[in-house]
């Protein structure tokens, strides 16, 4: 308790983002696959483990986990129809001219610096993976929001990739050299790593 005021504790919110994410047909590796595309050229021995790994680093951050729950939340309530218009057609259509989508995408991309921004950019533009099949409209549901945090999402385990990359060259290693052990996800707090 602070000041009268009940906190949310990191775990739960950690648990619903995941449920979140899987609610929605989002695994880490459909994440961690546009990582790899993305990092491979420039990094030698690089494995969609060492990807994954970036993703829950990324999905442990409370700024991602904040984005990740209203955007999915604004997307399920535009599929039920219960927001209010203009917005529910607005959202509903995606409109082109929405950009709200895009800056909570880019909102949670700025902690991870310039190379993640350009990367947003660049996966927002080109729609990779399961970015594309979140973009394109089918049936009744609505990603109007998803595929731009998805994105977000695998800008910034990108550019965690690749400022690992650098320390790595600096110790005069690669990703080849890493151990099973450097590879698996560190267990702590949820939210407390950048």
């Amino acid at each position: 308790m602070d000041g009268g005021h009940f906190r949310v504790h990191s775990e739960e919110v950690n648990k619903a983002t995941h449920d979140a994410l899987e609610r929605r047909g989002v695994t880490k590796e459909d994440i961690a696959k546009i990582v790899l595309e993305m990092q491979l050229p420039f990094n030698e021995g690089l494995t969609l483990a060492h990807c994954v790994e970036s993703v829950e680093s990324v999905l442990r951050k409370r700024e991602m986990q904040h984005a990740l729950l209203v955007g999915i939340e604004l997307d399920e309530l535009a599929e039920q129809g219960k927001l209010s218009q203009p917005l529910q057609q607005i959202v509903g259509s995606d409109e082109g001219l929405f950009g709200v989508d895009e800056m909570i995408g880019l909102g949670a991309v700025l902690t991870y610096g310039s190379i993640a921004v350009t990367t947003f950019g660049h996966l927002d533009k080109n729609k990779t993976g399961i970015i594309h099949k979140l973009d394109t409209k089918y049936g009744e549901h609505v990603h109007t929001f998803l595929d731009d945090l998805v994105a977000s999402i695998a800008a910034c385990a990108s550019a965690r990739i690749a400022h690992r990359t650098r320390d790595l060259e600096e110790e005069g290693r690669s990703f080849e050299d890493l151990t099973p052990e450097e590879t698996t996800p560190e267990t702590h707090v949820p939210g407390a790593e950048i």
